[in-house]
């Protein structure tokens, strides 16, 4: 695709800032339109007396721009000489093989994670939901690295940062500290949490422990809430009621998410209907990252039952796994491999789930493309939107508020 072209005199004037995407189909639709874009937004069309630059869409499709609910690009080594994993089979063996990892590598922590990000964008993501771990064997290294790629990457893509204590605040001495810490930090937008009935009850078996820190937190600094559950069966059930019910009483709706929730594939039914109305009511919210077929959340059930859910990378070529890529087309993909998709509607709800389910997540708005949205969309050659979620084509230009932000691949900024 040929790069945009400034219209004589653009260089003039400072304000608005508009740009014309030519002959592109919004969505993959039969008839080609032009995407107006003014400051940032679509418009239906161009202030009088403005000179637009203008892209050429020979036709493309026009697709939003995705958003990774749930990514670790602390623990990243995308870039990095490769590392040989050992056999894990559990939560500490993963945290060891995290530390180990860590120590290993020579790149500095925010210079792996700007790399990974900026790789994202380039793949078409607008925003992600950035869990760094704090921990005494780090201190707040990922939170001050994430800082400063998120300031970096400021008005390209929106980077929320989440405190997350993997190795656990009872397990792990000093861990509570460094979590109230980063809270007061003023550095992240979210305070995170793992397994309190299972991994992180502690000695006693106090699970609720864990839960009355973070959501005293919560509460003190004004962030948000997005706890990691594993745990399955009543196990990971119980802990979930908990955390709706605390979420209601706090006032927090719409603020506390729980990520994977692997308990929750395992109802159907009334179960699953009756869980579902509880965290619609208090206002939690869920995110996969559909690992696999028996773990992946009924993401259109849960939706439609009014559940705001989301879509994540997780962990991007790290201790825990030697695989992923922080593109989230890919990952709309891997969701519709998992689900059996089939159908097109089918396959564009995988999509619309990374698109739509994300940015409801995040509180950010959603990108219909039309007038008034925000105009943050890729543009890729294909048929339709279904055919281009099975075949990922490549995403030959990312624009994030009007402006290009990578193409053909790479990160123009």
């Amino acid at each position: 695709m040929p790069p945009p072209r400034s219209t004589p005199g653009a260089m003039m004037r400072s304000h608005p800032t508009a740009t014309v995407f030519r002959d592109v189909r919004p969505f993959g639709a039969a008839r080609s339109v032009d995407l107006v874009a003014v400051d940032g937004r679509l418009v239906e069309r161009l202030p009088d007396g403005v000179e637009p630059s203008v892209v050429e869409g020979a036709g493309r499709i026009a697709l939003p721009t995705l958003v990774d609910a749930h990514i670790h690009p602390d623990k990243t080594a995308w870039g990095e000489p490769w590392h040989s994993r050992r056999p894990a089979h559990s939560l500490p063996q993963y945290v060891r093989d995290d530390v180990e990892l860590y120590e290993h590598q020579r790149t500095p922590l925010a210079q792996r994670a700007h790399r990974l990000l900026t790789h994202a964008v380039a793949c078409g993501t607008r925003a992600v939901r950035a869990h760094v771990d704090v921990a005494p064997a780090y201190g707040l290294a990922g939170v001050e690295g994430l800082a400063q790629v998120r300031e970096r990457l400021a008005g390209v893509l929106d980077v929320q940062v989440v405190a997350f204590p993997q190795h656990g605040v009872r397990r792990a001495p000093g861990a509570s500290a460094l979590l109230a810490e980063a809270a007061a930090s003023g550095l992240i937008d979210a305070v995170g949490g793992i397994d309190p009935a299972g991994f992180d009850a502690g000695p006693d078996g106090e699970g609720p422990a864990q839960l009355d820190l973070v959501f005293g937190l919560a509460e003190r600094h004004g962030l948000q809430l997005d706890l990691h559950l594993h745990d399955t069966g009543e196990r990971g059930l119980g802990p979930l009621r908990e955390i709706a019910e605390r979420t209601k009483a706090a006032g927090l709706s719409g603020r506390v998410v729980v990520s994977h929730a692997f308990c929750v594939p395992e109802l159907a039914g009334g179960p699953l209907a009756k869980l579902a109305g509880l965290l619609a009511r208090a206002g939690v919210g869920l995110t996969t990252v559909a690992p696999s077929a028996h773990q992946v959340l009924p993401f259109g059930e849960l939706r439609a039952r009014g559940v705001r859910t989301g879509l994540g990378s997780d962990g991007v070529r790290d201790a825990w796994s030697p695989f992923g890529n922080a593109d989230m087309l890919h990952r709309a993909h891997l969701l519709g491999w998992t689900t059996g998709a089939r159908t097109d509607e089918e396959l564009a709800a995988c999509f619309a789930l990374a698109a739509d389910g994300g940015a409801e997540l995040l509180g950010l708005p959603t990108v219909t493309l039309e007038p008034g949205s925000p105009a943050d969309f890729m543009l890729v050659a294909g048929e339709c939107l279904p055919q281009v979620l099975v075949d990922l084509p490549h995403r030959e230009l990312v624009v994030r508020a009007g402006r290009v932000v990578a193409q053909d691949g790479r990160f123009t900024g």
